[in-house]
């Protein structure tokens, strides 16, 4: 073995430039974090072939007075900590004090600074470490050249131009969501890119994402104590086929967090394609010691003392602005313009629901369904071809005595319900309907001009919130004639004694057999025919980091919306005008009505300007 030496300070500063210094992009995170620690209300960033050649950064902070610019490119030397107090409550957004002496180990960093109340201002170059005079009217300039000169074989795993320019750009984009109250200006190859002027929050989103993305958000804020959640959530039309549309930010820091991530997607679940993925900036603030930012050298991952309640808190937030229906979201202010309130919990249902007693067959789940959608079934034709309101105590869509019985006639020019308003200013958001196209689309007319309905996956979704209304809470357990034996680990046997009393509550008998067995004797009643050993250690992997109702609750609801799809309307199936109507009207009381359960759309909105534009009309 060779002996034992102490390293180099630049090769130690070279090793911790592996994990800071990534590639162009890192840097740029370091600086533009520094620049909002020294209070910039203006950040000019300039980059030469994707940051590689050149990056510098210029802002108007307080800037560095002279007498301690080397101590800027030193090694672990900073103003933002003194003690482990400040480490564990930590605010601002860079504290280790090795960014600038990584990047200046391995490339040239020039520091030109001029303090608030300095007379000049002074430069100092790496290599080197020369003080001289400098010009400067405040703030701070950062000048990074030639990144990797002293390192080249890491020069070798960087990408193309484009490809690092892409990074840096979403770095700035970061930032100026993260901060809407700067100034920032990015120049590429000396061109102009963004110069965004300090804005409030939902200007600046606009800014970045642009009008697509914020005219299919719904603002969101939320305070439980001293957690507070805000940002934008984008309905799962807008949703992207990667994730380059997700900021989450944590005091003010962008980062990325499975807990956090998960707790997003579970929100979006019922709502959205497995195949998409969702659109949001959203912003947590909370006390600095119930967080721990002080993870990795990135800064990227954060560690919550509170784990379980965050994932809770974000999960419910998230899940009511997206279940909002259609005729809330109508009468609330356009989504960017203002915040969005949530209902207080407990609040009573935008939609009726059926309060009829439920009970599931021994048949399946085909004939369990027809006891649950008979209560719900659209109204039905009948054989003269008139439209037939259901049986009194029924509750139809539209209700039982919603409608009088109306020819078909001709489906070109239906009328409109006698409800329908004089005024153009009063109609639904869905409007009234016109046709009914392939025995599968609804055509109805809306203020905005034609709307366009997938009836089958409308009614889906509809039906399908309905049982889940009527299911509300853990259902009744039942006895299984053999209880299920089931090989668990011990971490599982551990935590299915620490939970008894949950999972009892759950409608889970759960009783130890073996040292790593357990008898399963008996399940919610709904899930008495899922594949009791995985739906059982999914419970207990479950259990030890999220609640455990979401693992009975998501096998449920799989439940629920397979009888959700057998008992929706089918293509081909004429409705009378008013039928159609009733389809509307309930789509705008229901919760989650943009999307079936498969997450795919259920309407489509076509303005007057886009049929304009179908027929050229104006031009």
């Amino acid at each position: 073995m060779p002996h034992i030496q102490v390293l180099p300070d630049l090769l130690i500063s070279q090793i911790a430039a592996g994990e800071v210094v990534e590639r162009p992009a890192s840097v740029l995170k370091e600086v533009l974090e520094n620049a909002i620690d020294a209070g910039a209300g203006s950040v000019e960033v300039a980059l030469d072939d994707g940051g590689v050649r050149r990056l510098r950064v210029a802002d108007d902070g307080c800037g560095i007075a002279r007498a301690e610019l080397p101590l800027a490119l030193a090694r672990h030397a900073t103003s933002k900590i003194a003690s482990l107090e400040d480490l564990e409550a930590v605010q601002s957004m860079g504290f280790r004090g090795e960014a600038l002496a990584a990047i200046a180990s391995v490339a040239r960093v020039t520091l030109t600074s001029r303090a608030a109340d300095a007379g000049e201002a002074w430069r100092i170059s790496m290599p080197g470490g020369e003080i001289a005079p400098a010009a400067l009217a405040r703030g701070t300039v950062v000048d990074v050249e030639d990144l990797y000169y002293a390192t080249p074989a890491r020069r070798k795993f960087l990408k193309s131009e484009p490809t690092e320019y892409g990074h840096c750009e979403d770095m700035f984009r970061r930032i100026a969501l993260a901060r809407p109250e700067l100034k920032l200006q990015l120049t590429r190859n000396g061109r102009l890119v963004h110069r965004w002027l300090a804005a409030a929050p939902a200007e600046r989103v606009a800014q970045v994402l642009g009008e697509e993305f914020t005219a299919a958000a719904r603002a969101l804020e939320v305070q439980a104590g001293p957690v507070h959640l805000s940002g934008y959530v984008a309905l799962p039309a807008y949703t992207r086929a990667a994730r380059d549309a997700q900021y989450f930010f944590v005091n003010g820091r962008f980062v990325r967090d499975k807990l956090l991530t998960h707790a997003v997607r579970e929100a979006y679940a019922d709502i959205l394609h497995e195949a998409r993925h969702p659109a949001y900036v959203l912003a947590l603030t909370l006390d600095p010691r119930a967080v721990d930012v002080n993870v990795h050298p990135a800064k990227i991952e954060v560690r919550f003392r509170d784990a379980r309640g965050i994932h809770q808190f974000i999960y419910h937030a998230l899940e009511r602005v997206l279940a909002e229906p259609l005729s809330a979201a109508a009468a609330a202010a356009p989504a960017v313009a203002a915040s969005f309130n949530l209902p207080p919990p407990g609040a009573a249902p935008a939609h009726p629901r059926f309060q009829g007693e439920l009970a599931v067959s021994e048949g399946g789940v085909t004939q369990a369904a027809q006891r649950y959608f008979d209560a719900f079934a659209l109204p039905r034709l009948g054989a003269a071809g008139t439209f037939t309101p259901p049986a009194a105590g029924a509750a139809g869509p539209g209700g039982a005595a919603a409608h009088a019985a109306v020819p078909l006639g001709a489906a070109a020019a239906p009328a409109l319900p006698r409800e329908s308003p004089d005024s153009a200013a009063a109609v639904p958001p869905l409007g009234y309907a016109l046709a009914q196209l392939a025995g599968v689309y609804v055509l109805a007319q809306n203020r905005a001009g034609l709307v366009l309905v997938d009836m089958h996956a409308a009614h889906e979704r509809i039906l399908y919130e309905r049982l889940k209304s009527v299911l509300d809470g853990m259902p009744a357990a039942q006895k299984l004639l053999i209880p299920a034996v089931v090989a668990v680990s011990a971490r599982d046997m551990a935590t299915a004694a620490e939970h008894a009393a949950t999972l009892d509550r759950l409608g889970f008998d759960v009783a130890p057999v073996g040292p790593q067995e357990l008898a399963l004797r008996s399940v919610p009643q709904l899930l008495a025919r899922a594949h009791l050993p995985d739906l059982l250690r999914a419970l207990l992997e479950e259990l030890a980091d999220q609640p455990a109702s979401r693992v009975v609750e998501v096998r449920r609801n799989e439940m629920l919306a397979t009888m959700a799809c057998h008992g929706a309307v089918r293509a081909n199936r004429q409705l009378a005008p008013a039928e159609m109507n009733a389809l509307l009207r309930d789509m705008e009381a229901c919760e989650r009505a943009d999307q079936c359960n498969h997450g795919r759309p259920t309407w489509v909105q076509l303005s007057m300007a886009d049929l304009d534009r179908l027929f050229m009309r104006g031009r």
